[in-house]
């Protein structure tokens, strides 16, 4: 079916819709909305999962009969020919994008998404062109997909709208004439008129040097196009005063018609792009290929979009019919499918492919691409056999599956009153404080909005951060890092940080947490035994691990988790768990006799980097090395020592390399782990735990960077990880064996913390046999004699605890 076929529709229900994909923009939005997603194997995907969620969306919201993705090549257009510094100054697109945008072509296939391009014309062109070969099909309405808002200029009534996105990928908004008209004060047609007399820093348009936004949209609402503007000024010229227009003004446009006029000349959408384009016979949606939609979902690790793109597609029936499948399923599930063996087989999926966290059915037979259960439990078993897993599967995972339930179905419980008074207090203290920044901003505004916000301290208190970050909107960045820079510089900006601490804090913890109590006010929390890609556990509803600590507006809410009555808390946590692993693991001589003779290991680091005496270690030394002696177990480079140091670059490697002078067997490991991972394509813990990275191979050197920086990482904070674990099955092993009255209770797993519920009169009992097994998971000879240390405190909160030396 040509364009100029011509149908004579007979209502707005017989029209056919087309949707025309400005595919470049698209992914340039996704590519700077969303984080840097990567695949397993170190491939960037954050572009294509936007453009993927974004046709999802529209296919959901636009309903389209056909849908047509127009692409930019890589050589000079037209406009380069016209003039040599169109679009010049912008950077060049970096190559994680280059690459997505190469991918994508993949994702348009499987969807049944025709593609056109054409040398020396922009995808703009390639759209106008196919609106204006369309133009005379009164059975067609068309709406252009873009993140691009030259496109509105191509806006006929509702005939041809533009549909993009206000913010981020989700945000999304339709734009017909009348919407064109509000936003602008001029319609679609004189959009190009705007950017000749205004530019396009953007794109580089010159338009006319002196003459802003706000003056071009005067004299366009005045007088019409740059034409009618010209004609005007040779004609009547003493209309522009009577509009308001200042002589200025009236000079800059006399000097300067031929560069308002090549000015449009760049803006203006061509319509005559050398591209032919025809519609198929049938509606795009049965010229889509499910399973190539699998395929290219699988390959690009996007997990969930295949059902919603069903969904979304589907007919009235058809949904039903899925809706009725889903509760089958859900039925299948809980009779057929033995829970316990479903639970296991997702920890080993897990073990199998870390990337695939808390793994749920569908990912458990995506993986196996089975339909049946029982075929995918074998197929990942035998997978576990192959990869030699099956020792952290049986002995560190397996045993502590039952154990975690009993976490969660225990429950911790939670101080109802003086949640409600940190509340009242918290709220007083919000509005207190929300008063004094209005003061300090001299007018009211949303605290909450990015937008006002960036006005009050950009424009209206000039304060400017060193390198200010923008938003994927292009808008000034508000956010936390942002803000941190200005500090010092106006009492607003921590006033603004303090309002946004107690925000969070209530909003999180403080009011949500009631919400969630059973009858007996105990917090059921998740914890996630398969949470993380490094092995270890983390919770929700809520994150207990994201309760801040390091401030005491963060610590009192702490004071909420009490323990029930006859019991105390007994909080059980391993003493810098990951520097000893890396002293155990690398074998540095001076590491492990600095945990030998339990020295202070920060005090001990610092007299060696520092050459001087321990009893001659500052502060600010001992600062100094306890933020590198973290930062290099997390594969922290100079430049990061830099800032987190808060010194120069200079001073910053020269520390680098005398720490890994003076520990030169932690520097031999490190780099050993970096070459292993290389040559293996994944590392390993003490006990055998893998962590694959399949991204060290990548061509792009930030995804072969961050890559290497968790390779080193991996087998710390995994066997530490294992440890906390392998600790979890020992303790409740020797809890088994007594034969108490009162039973004590694991409630809460937090980082490297054990919160066991004890009763009262057992502390001294209890205390020392936990603290003993935590002690003697590994061997002397095991960690070649670095103690693991388990620091106990007791209270009946988890806020106000003392060290158990101290009790009594």
């Amino acid at each position: 079916m040509s364009p100029k076929t011509k149908k004579s529709a007979k209502n707005e229900q017989d029209k056919k819709r087309l949707v025309l994909l400005d595919a470049h923009a698209i992914l340039h939005r996704g590519y700077h909305a969303l984080p840097a997603f990567s695949t397993t194997k170190g491939e960037p995907t954050g572009a294509l999962y936007g453009l993927s969620t974004i046709l999802v969306k529209l296919i959901g919201d636009l309903k389209p009969d056909y849908i047509v993705a127009c692409y930019d090549l890589p050589e000079p257009t037209h406009r380069h020919e016209a003039y040599d510094a169109y679009k010049q100054g912008r950077k060049a697109t970096d190559e994680e994008l280059i690459s997505q945008i190469i991918n994508s072509r993949e994702i348009f296939a499987a969807f049944g998404i025709p593609m056109y391009e054409a040398p020396g014309f922009e995808a703009d062109d390639l759209l106008g062109t196919a609106v204006e070969q369309f133009k005379e099909r009164d059975d067609i309405d068309i709406v252009i997909a873009s993140g691009d808002m030259d496109t509105m200029q191509l806006v006929d009534d509702k005939r041809v709208q533009v549909y993009t996105m206000k913010k981020g990928i989700q945000d999304t908004v339709m734009y017909d004439e009348d919407a064109v008209k509000a936003r602008f004060g001029f319609g679609p047609k004189l959009l190009p008129d705007y950017k000749g007399l205004a530019g396009d820093p953007s794109d580089n348009i010159p338009g006319v040097a002196g003459i802003g936004e706000k003056t071009a949209t005067l004299l366009i609402q005045a007088f019409g196009s740059i034409e009618k503007i010209y004609k005007t000024l040779k004609k009547s010229p003493e209309k522009f005063e009577e509009a308001g227009i200042k002589k200025r003004v009236v000079t800059l446009l006399e000097e300067n018609k031929d560069e308002a006029e090549f000015s449009k000349m760049l803006a203006t959408i061509r319509l005559d792009a050398p591209v032919e384009f025809t519609l198929s016979d049938r509606e795009w949606r049965d010229g889509i290929d499910f399973e190539k939609t699998r395929e290219v979902f699988q390959r690009f690790e996007f997990r969930n979009l295949e059902q919603r793109l069903r969904e979304v597609i589907a007919t009235e029936d058809e949904r039903t019919k899925m809706e009725e499948e889903k509760e089958q399923r859900a039925q299948v599930q809980k009779s057929d499918i033995n829970q316990d063996e479903l639970a296991e087989t997702a920890i080993a999926l897990w073990l199998v492919n870390s990337s695939t966290t808390s793994p749920t059915l569908e990912d458990v037979l995506a993986y196996a691409n089975a339909t049946a259960f029982a075929e995918a439990r074998e197929v990942i078993f035998q997978k576990l056999k192959e990869n030699e897993l099956e020792n952290v599967f049986y002995q560190i995972e397996k045993p502590i599956i039952p154990i975690v339930a009993k976490m969660r179905e225990r429950g911790i419980v939670i101080d109802r009153t003086y949640l409600a008074g940190l509340s009242e207090k918290y709220h007083i203290e919000l509005d207190r404080i929300e008063k004094k920044i209005h003061t300090l901003a001299g007018r009211e505004f949303n605290i909450n909005s990015p937008k006002q916000l960036g006005e009050v301290l950009f424009d209206e208190l000039s304060l400017a951060p060193k390198n200010h970050r923008k938003t994927s909107t292009g808008a000034r960045s508000t956010a936390e890092s942002e803000l941190r820079k200005l500090e010092g510089e106006h009492e607003i900006i921590d006033c603004i940080l303090q309002h946004r601490e107690l925000s969070k804090l209530l909003g999180t913890y403080i009011d949500a947490i009631p919400d969630g109590l059973d009858t007996h006010d105990r917090l059921h929390a998740e914890f996630l035994q398969a949470g993380t890609t490094t092995g270890r556990m983390s919770s929700q509803n809520p994150n207990l691990q994201n309760i801040p600590i390091r401030t005491e507006l963060g610590r009192n809410i702490r004071n909420a988790f009490v323990a029930s009555e006859g019991y105390v808390l007994a909080a059980l946590d391993y003493s810098q768990i990951e520097l000893r692993v890396s002293a155990f693991l690398s074998g540095d001589a001076k590491l492990i006799k600095a945990f030998k003779d339990r020295e202070d290991i920060h005090t001990a680091v610092a007299a060696e980097v520092f050459e001087v005496p321990v009893e001659e270690v500052d502060k600010e030394m001992r600062r100094k090395a306890k933020v590198i002696n973290f930062g290099i177990i997390y594969g922290m480079g100079v430049n990061a020592l830099k800032t987190n140091l808060g010194t120069d670059r200079k001073e910053a490697q020269q520390f680098y390399n005398r720490y890994f002078e003076k520990f030169s067997g932690l520097a031999k490991y490190l780099e050993h782990l970096k070459d292993e991972a290389h040559q293996q394509g994944y590392s390993e813990t003490l006990f055998g735990r893998r962590r694959y990275f399949e991204g060290l191979d990548s061509r792009l050197p930030q995804v072969r960077a961050g890559a290497e920086r968790m390779a080193i990482n991996a087998p710390i904070q995994g066997t530490a990880a294992d440890i906390l674990k392998i600790a979890m099955k020992r303790v409740d092993e020797k809890l088994c064996e007594r034969a108490d009255d009162k039973q004590t209770y694991l409630l809460l797993q937090v980082h490297d913390e054990l919160v066991y519920e004890v009763p009262e009169g057992l502390v001294d009992q209890i205390v020392p046999l936990i603290e003993e097994a935590m002690e003697s998971v590994l061997s002397e000879e095991e960690t070649k004699g670095v103690p693991l240390a388990a620091e106990a405190e007791v209270g009946k909160n988890w806020g106000e605890m003392k060290s158990i030396e101290n009790e009594g």
